[in-house]
């Protein structure tokens, strides 16, 4: 069943899962590689966690604010057309992937299925991906291609994790009335993670916690 709070920031195993994270994301950060096509796809070597998300959600705002690099992604000019798949080596101990945002609604209908059939593929095919980190608008509500990314993940048997952004430009109560709707969403998505995060890159909100997370996957 899906839950609403991660483990007690009090727990002593927790606290080192922070500390692990800091670590981590203070190592050296760097864009590798990027590829149209996955014929184009090195040989994966690192565990990697994919971020997906609408276009305009905030995907690289929080890359940069995990990694601590104002500059290491950088939005498309252009959302929505983008289909390159790009990777961030972190210490080399992780690998970041970003993924193309979807739903944009001024792209055609050929690049949505373009991006679908690109993105069942990869995530289908990539064995060390341990994770997609599914980020949505904490202002805005869920939209149809926001519930056939997470059909298409149960399809593809991907875990994947929510992620609010942009949580700071909320109430308290409307924050919390969000995720109690989310939380009852991903009870029916055999690949849902049963914890989600709430952040805001602006704020520096969940970013810790998110690394402790990350940091789990990785050490566990």
């Amino acid at each position: 069943m899906a839950e609403l709070l991660p483990p007690s920031a009090d727990d002593a195993d927790y606290q080192r899962l922070l500390e692990a994270g800091r670590v981590l994301f203070a190592q050296e950060t760097k864009f590798f590689f990027g590829a149209q096509r996955l014929n184009q796809l090195e040989p994966a070597t690192l565990p990697e966690v994919a971020f997906a998300g609408r276009s305009n959600v905030g995907k690289s705002s929080l890359i940069n604010a995990i990694t601590g690099r104002k500059m290491l992604a950088r939005a498309s000019s252009e959302p929505g057309r983008t289909k390159q798949l790009n990777f961030f080596n972190i210490g080399e101990k992780l690998v970041f992937v970003d993924m193309p945002g979807y739903g944009y609604a001024k792209a055609s209908k050929d690049v949505k299925s373009d991006w679908q059939k690109m993105m069942f593929a990869f995530l289908r095919g990539r064995p060390t991906l341990l994770r997609v980190m599914l980020l949505l608008d904490a202002r805005i509500e869920l939209k149809q291609s926001d519930h056939n990314i997470m059909d298409l993940l149960d399809r593809a048997a991907v875990t994947f994790q929510i992620v609010l952004t942009k949580a700071d430009q909320l109430s308290a109560a409307k924050l919390e009335k969000k995720q109690q709707e989310i939380l009852e969403v991903i009870k029916s998505h055999t690949a849902a993670y049963p914890h989600i995060r709430v952040t805001s890159s602006q704020k520096n909100i969940g970013i810790e916690d998110l690394r402790a997370d990350l940091v789990r996957l990785i050490t566990d």
